[in-house]
């Protein structure tokens, strides 16, 4: 038997940060904005009948390898600390060979990990025939993400990855609420471009100081994300009338203000980049994610992209051809 899993990652396009709890309890009407696209993340489970565990990653070119599941939560540290984690939390009683794989660019910001987590989890919960609900999925990938990296994590990464299509998460006291927009993919497909920049060379905004400054009542910063929910509910609003011009105006709005408040989330190239292709049909541009490179989302006008993928790629740049992933993630068993 076999059991292979697939999920989308996702471009953000608004209220970004806003999503780590608790901080959105603080804002009204609290809501990011996001996107599935179709570049995937996959996991494949090969349950064998001993005790042996191995790990393959296909775009890190890594591997590992356990004796038994006791000799995986005894060891201090992981060669794949992603997979292993994963695996300390179901707990099979089997041996298998888990292969993973991810199609984001490294630290391109457009959500490789929770992805490839949502695909990895889904898996295990078919073939383990655990029954968690895929929002039960979510909360549970969320919470293996945050003891990977230490620190709280947003929701808004996993819900492309779960669904697809375009999303608004609303956040409040009630709970996390992901809401489809009635948005035309091909609309969205013909005004979006999405160039690699490269690996970041640092994270841009560090979540858990703005978290904690928050918390410890900052009043800089929770104008700040004051800013950030209004340009995130007036960015649902642009695309549930499919106002792109509008859409573009928040976009630009959303990049000056986050720029403002953290140099550290653009570089040379991203800003001439936008400088260059504001010229000639960007309307206007974001990185994905924390930013300091990675990934940057251009809204252009639909003629203008030949010109502007020609001027991205003479700054060295790589653009990534993108569609809207229309489903979230998918599993099947083969035997």
């Amino acid at each position: 038997m076999k059991i292979y899993s697939q999920a989308p990652c996702r471009v953000d396009l608004a209220g970004g940060t806003l999503d780590i709890w608790p901080l959105y309890l603080f804002h009204e009407n609290a809501v990011t904005v996001n996107f599935a696209v179709d570049r995937y993340t996959r996991a494949r489970i090969e349950p064998r009948p001993e005790k042996k565990i191995t790990f393959h990653s296909t775009d890190l070119n890594r591997d590992a390898s356990y004796d038994s599941l006791d000799h995986l939560l005894a060891a201090k540290t992981h060669q794949l600390p992603l997979a292993a984690e994963i695996v300390r939390f179901f707990r099979p009683d089997a041996g298998f060979h888990l292969e993973t794989g991810s199609e984001a660019p490294a630290g391109a910001g457009i959500s490789g990990s929770s992805a490839l987590i949502i695909a990895t989890t889904r898996a295990f919960n078919k073939w383990l025939k655990r029954g968690y609900s895929l929002e039960k999925l979510r909360e549970i990938s969320q919470n293996i993400e945050a003891r990977l990296i230490h620190v709280p994590t947003g929701c808004q990464d996993y819900y492309p990855a779960m669904y697809g299509g375009v999303s608004a998460i609303e956040l409040g006291c009630a709970g996390i609420r992901r809401v489809a927009l009635d948005v035309a993919p091909d609309d969205l497909e013909a005004r979006v471009v999405l160039a690699y920049t490269g690996e970041p060379r640092n994270s841009g905004i560090n979540n858990w100081e703005v978290t904690k400054g928050h918390i410890d009542g900052n009043p800089r910063v929770f104008k700040n994300f004051e800013t950030i929910a209004s340009i995130a509910s007036a960015m649902r609003r642009a695309l549930e009338k499919q106002d792109w011009r509008e859409a573009a105006r928040l976009l630009a709005e959303e990049w000056s203000h986050r720029k403002r408040n953290a140099p550290g989330i653009s570089t040379p190239l991203i800003d001439r980049m936008m400088q260059v292709t504001r010229r000639k049909g960007a309307l206007a541009a974001k990185v994905c994610g924390a930013g300091g490179g990675g990934c940057v989302l251009f809204l252009i006008e639909p003629d203008a992209r030949a010109s502007v993928v020609s001027l991205i790629e003479n700054e060295g740049a790589t653009v990534l051809p993108v569609k809207v992933a229309r489903r979230g993630v998918e599993v099947r068993v083969s035997k």
